[in-house]
């Protein structure tokens, strides 16, 4: 169920707004906004990722708007209080390509009266966005910063088949499927959505499970796009074969003495992602794997192949995020042929997949210094 109310105060840091902007592509997108008092500001577009909200942007708007900007981060399509997505398992997939999403992140810009960013700033599954408004309009988007997850290029125009990943996943002696094969399925939004444990502690144990609270992870390169390697990742993203992600990270479910010295994420906070996730359910972001992992609804960045992203570029990620090795070669070819102009390569010590929010400080830190 999609609403069309803004965040209270009680909900936001002082300094931030919540408001919509419609007419965005068919979409009627809340946003959130700080640096918004002072007109004519170079403007920054922060795009979220799974299972985020701009919300998951909070603790860096302010600063950055101190030093200067128009931040803005929106609910993208398929999550929030973002409306005019198709939330259907057998709706309208196409409204998830890649290439609309770069138009739904360009039509608010547009809508909001800039002809162009100071920088693009995506992360987790924001970065691929975010990559692909530089690489395909980087007379926009001058800046691009990606974040947890490398570039490594657009699609290869052609090219033969790639091995059968998932089933060599599941003949493994300890039988594994890959998280973004799940998250295609169609019981994976009700098994999240209608868990036994239900939405907040599933969101809690999920956030733990992938930051650097959790011991386990100590990421390294893995040598190649084969079974035995992936393996060697963390269960949340590479599944056992019989469970759900809810059962996945329920094993992993922090303590409650954990959860109250958790101060990156408070109870309070996790009280939001929780009540938008359960009134959205989560189809609207894992519509985004569906599109991203089908080679039909990939076909129009093909257009792009051997295109690389030439505007200033910086990258950030916890020290701690197995995402920056998750598609084994991407981090370096992002660092060395991806983007010509690659500023700086940041791993943070004391965060995880979470970056923005583990380590806000720290990432500020790194923002100013790449936009300044």
């Amino acid at each position: 169920m999609q609403q069309t109310a803004t965040y209270g105060a009680d909900i936001l840091p002082p300094g931030i707004r919540s408001r919509f902007v419609d007419g965005v592509n068919g979409l009627n997108m809340h946003i959130l906004e700080a640096g918004f008092e002072t007109p004519d500001r170079p403007c920054l577009l922060l795009l979220h990722g799974f299972p985020e909200l701009a919300y998951s942007w909070r603790k860096i708007m302010v600063p950055l708007a101190q030093a200067g900007y128009h931040v803005v981060a929106p609910d993208q399509r398929g999550y929030g209080r973002t409306t005019g997505w198709d939330g259907d398992y057998d709706g309208d997939l196409t409204s998830y390509r890649f290439l609309n999403l770069v138009h739904d992140a360009y039509g608010l810009i547009d809508a909001l009266g800039y002809g162009q960013v100071a920088a693009v700033i995506g992360h987790d599954f924001g970065s691929p966005v975010a990559a692909d408004c530089a690489l395909i309009r980087g007379d926009v988007f001058q800046r691009v910063v990606l974040m947890s997850a490398p570039f490594g290029g657009p699609p290869a125009l052609s090219g033969p088949a790639g091995p059968d990943i998932h089933g060599s996943l599941a003949a493994l002696d300890r039988p594994r499927k890959h998280y973004q094969h799940y998250y295609c399925t169609r019981p994976a939004n009700d098994h999240m959505t209608n868990c036994p444990q239900g939405v907040h502690a599933f969101l809690r144990a999920y956030y733990h499970h992938k930051s650097a609270d959790w011991p386990g992870n100590e990421p390294f390169p893995l040598a190649s796009w084969t079974a035995g390697e992936l393996a060697k990742m963390p269960t949340y993203y590479i599944m056992e074969y019989a469970q759900t992600m809810a059962e996945t990270v329920a094993a992993e479910m922090p303590t409650a003495q954990q959860i109250a010295a958790c101060d990156w994420l408070t109870e309070a906070e996790m009280a939001v992602y929780a009540a938008e996730y359960g009134r959205t359910g989560f189809q609207g972001g894992l519509n985004w794997y569906r599109s991203r992992t089908s080679p039909a609804l990939n076909a129009d960045l093909a257009l792009f192949a051997g295109r690389t992203i030439d505007v200033p570029s910086c990258f950030i990620a916890g020290s701690s995020d197995w995402g920056i090795h998750q598609s084994p070669g991407a981090l370096e070819k992002m660092s060395t042929t991806a983007c010509t102009d690659m500023r700086a390569v940041h791993l943070l010590d004391g965060a995880g997949h979470w970056v923005q929010q583990e380590q806000p400080d720290a990432v500020v830190e790194c923002l100013l210094a790449f936009l300044q």
